[in-house]
This record gives C-alpha cells, sequence and structure tokens, in this order.
C-alpha cells in the first residue's frame, strides 16, 4: 500500500493532537482500533523517514534526511536536508517546507533539486 510522505506525517500530527499518544502499561491496552490503525499503517519516523536520502527527479542523491520540524500546532511544516560538503565534511543542513518533498517508490524526491542548489540555500540553525 503507498503512502504520501504528507498524507503520513499529517495522520501522525492528528493523531498527536488528538491526544492519540498515551504510556502503554504492559498487559494493558488504551488504543482504540481506529487508532491502531494509523499506527500499522502510518510511517514510523525513525525507521522510514530519518536518514533516508532524498533524490532529484532524475534520480540523482541529493542529500539525506536529518530531521523534521513540527510547528506548535503539530503539524509537520518542514524536513531538515543535510548535504555532505567536501569529503563529507561540513554538513549544510537547509529547511524544505514539507509539501514540497514527495515519496515515490519508496524514495524521497526533491523536484528540481540539486546538490549545488541544495548546498546555495540558506543554512538552517536551530534557535538556542
Amino acid at each position: 500500500m503507498k503512502h504520501s510522505l504528507l498524507t503520513a506525517l499529517v495522520a501522525l500530527a492528528a493523531f498527536t493532537a488528538a491526544g492519540g499518544l498515551h504510556a502503554q502499561v504492559a498487559g494493558t491496552t488504551t488504543l482504540a482500533v481506529a487508532q491502531l490503525d494509523v499506527v500499522a499503517s502510518g510511517w514510523s519516523t525513525k525507521r522510514q523517514i530519518l536518514g533516508k536520502p532524498v533524490y532529484n527527479e532524475d534520480g540523482d542523491k541529493v542529500g539525506k534526511i536529518d530531521d523534521l520540524v513540527i510547528a506548535p500546532d503539530t503539524a509537520v511544516s518542514f524536513v531538515i536536508i543535510g548535504a555532505e560538503g567536501f569529503v563529507g565534511l561540513k554538513r549544510h543542513h537547509v529547511a524544505i517546507p514539507v509539501e514540497q518533498l514527495s515519496e515515490r517508490a519508496g524514495r524521497f524526491v526533491l523536484p528540481g533539486a540539486t546538490k549545488e542548489a541544495i548546498k546555495a540555500l540558506p543554512s538552517f540553525a536551530y534557535a538556542q
């Protein structure tokens, strides 16, 4: 079953906003059936998104997903993509609106991107 990145991330945000995240205690179940469907069909950020390469539409690798930024309203707003510098040193991080990234045949695609274009974007820095 194919899922778009945006749909999966919105579902994750909606699940979180609806109070779907509760501590689970061994021997008890607190998730409703509908919530279990979201968990079962959703994406694991750690396993399926973070660290994954990002390609352009020509199949060229342009960077990798290093982080996700979740806005105060719990919507995933930006994907932080890291492009390697010379010999893998000094990774250049940029914030890309999540709507610009898509998933095609198991790959994350950023249309029109090149390594040079990523490196030319303003560097993303976390607030202190």
